[in-house]
C-alpha cells in the first residue's frame, strides 16, 4: 500500500525492518536501557552488530515515548532511531506515548536532514499495545507530521506478520 501526501511517499510493506537497504533509517522499538532485546529490538542489534549497543547504551536509559539516534553499522541504513514504546496498560497515557515515539522518530531524521525513514509496529509486541488501536495513533501521528517534514520525503511502516500488514494497510487506505 502506497500513498503520496504533500510530496511525501507513505507507505506499508510486509517484511523484516532489517531488509529495508533503501531506507537512510530504521527505527528501533527499544527497550529503555537501548541494549539487545527480543523481537524487533534483538533483530536489530544482531543484524548491525556488537558496535550498536556501544554506542547505543550510553544513551540510555530513555522513557516511553523518547527517541535516540545512532549509527547503522553492519544494517545497510546509515541510521538506527531507537524509540522507547508505551506498555499498554502500564505507562499513561498509551495513546501520547506512542505518538511520541513517532514524532520524535521524525524530527530526529529532520534534524539529520534524512530523506526516509522505516517504522516497525512500535509497542504491539511484548508490550501489548493491540495492533488496531496502535495503527491508527501511527498513521494519525504521521500525517499530522507531514505538513512540517522538510527532508523526510519517505516513511515506511514495515509489518512482519500477514495481520498487523493487513491492519496497517486498511488504516493508511482509510486516511
Amino acid at each position: 500500500m502506497r500513498r503520496i501526501v504533500e510530496g511525501v511517499v507513505l507507505e506499508c510493506v510486509q517484511g523484516n525492518i532489517v531488509q529495508q537497504p533503501d531506507m537512510e533509517a530504521i527505527v528501533n522499538a527499544a527497550n529503555r536501557r537501548l541494549c539487545t532485546g527480543g523481537g524487533v529490538a534483538g533483530a536489530i542489534h544482531r543484524a548491525a552488530g556488537p558496535r550498536l549497543e556501544q554506542e547505543a547504551v550510553p544513551l540510555g536509559p530513555i522513557e516511553p515515548g523518547q527517541a535516540v539516534i545512532t549509527g547503522g553499522y553492519d544494517l545497510p541504513n546509515k541510521y538506527v532511531i531507537h524509540c522507547l514504546g508505551p506498555v499498554y496498560g502500564k505507562d499513561k497515557p498509551e495513546a501520547v506515548l506512542l505518538g511520541n515515539c513517532y514524532r520524535n522518530a521524525l524530527q530526529l531524521a529532520e534534524e539529520k536532514g534524512l530523506k526516509s525513514v522505516a517504522f516497525p509496529a512500535i509497542s504491539t509486541g511484548i508490550f501489548g499495545y493491540p495492533i488496531e488501536d496502535a495503527t491508527k495513533v501511527a498513521i494519525a501521528e504521521t500525517l499530522a507530521l507531514v505538513p512540517k517534514l522538510k527532508s523526510v520525503r519517505h516513511i515506511r511502516f514495515v509489518l512482519f506478520g500477514d495481520k498487523d500488514y493487513q491492519v496497517y494497510k486498511n488504516e493508511l487506505g482509510r486516511k
